[in-house]
């Protein structure tokens, strides 16, 4: 059903980068402590994804906790609370939207929605809801790594190696970012960016919904802040603005906060 999805023993592609693409910076991580490991519970019915699923997250270290059916999940949290739910918006006994709202009542635990559905509006209201990402089938097993990865560092949780599991990734809404490669992309479209504004992104990208300074992004991208600086920013973060403009759903919107700076949000 979904033969793209299926990818044994997947690798990211760690190589140089191409091109045109921006330079990397350094990634913060997270000073080492032991820690389990992060534990999901991925409430999946189609055998496919659910194989390719449980084997990608298993492989990058996570305890996965598999589910066919809305009552295999409300078993499972009788005794488990994961990290992180994975629910399908379609299982066979119930609705996914009234499925988030028994998990939640059992456990404040960030929930990322997936379905193979085309209507934009099931997106949006799951994350009124209160989900912490959506994802349309079919997706790669890049893509569904990176919203796993940000989901997690947003929510606070340390991976098994005690790095922030969002290291080499970001994703808000339909951006991704792979700060391994310094590839942006947003939906299915690759962006491509100066370094200046691959720099200005990864700032905001870290705090998505927060206003962030001028000064801030100044001293993140040139070590200092002045008013001639402030206006060179300018000029960069209209660019960026451009350049990140989709018509993909959830796609990122970098706003102007009169008098206090910038904000990175989705639109619904």
């Amino acid at each position: 059903m979904y033969p793209d999805l299926v990818v044994p023993g997947f690798q990211p592609n760690t190589q140089g980068n191409s091109a045109g693409h921006a330079k990397c910076g350094a990634v913060p991580v997270m000073a080492e402590t032991p820690h389990v490991r992060p534990s999901i519970l991925v409430a999946e019915d189609d055998p496919v994804v659910a194989a390719m699923v449980k084997d990608l997250l298993e492989l990058k270290g996570y305890a996965v906790w598999p589910a066919e059916s809305g009552a295999e999940v409300e078993a499972i949290m009788k005794d488990v609370r994961p990290d992180l739910v994975i629910l399908d918006l379609m299982l066979p006994d119930t609705n996914g939207l009234v499925l988030f709202f028994d998990i939640k009542a059992r456990a404040d635990v960030p929930v990322i929605f997936c379905s193979g559905t085309k209507r934009k509006e099931d997106a949006v209201l799951g994350l009124r809801l209160g989900a912490e990402d959506f994802i349309s089938k079919p997706f790669s097993p890049q893509e569904l790594h990176a919203r796993v990865e940000a989901v997690l560092r947003r929510t606070g949780v340390r991976h098994a190696s005690g790095a922030s599991p969002a290291s080499g990734f970001d994703a808000i809404g339909s951006l991704v970012i792979d700060r391994s490669r310094c590839r942006v992309t947003v939906g299915e479209r690759e962006v491509l960016l100066t370094p200046t504004e691959y720099r200005l992104l990864c700032v905001v990208a870290v705090r998505p919904g927060e206003v962030v300074s001028k000064k801030e992004l100044a001293d993140a991208v040139w070590g200092y802040y002045d008013p001639d600086i402030g206006r060179t920013l300018e000029v960069h973060v209209r660019r960026l603005r451009t350049k990140l403009k989709s018509t993909a759903a959830l796609s990122p919107r970098l706003e102007t906060v009169r008098s206090f700076g910038y904000r990175l949000t989705v639109g619904l």
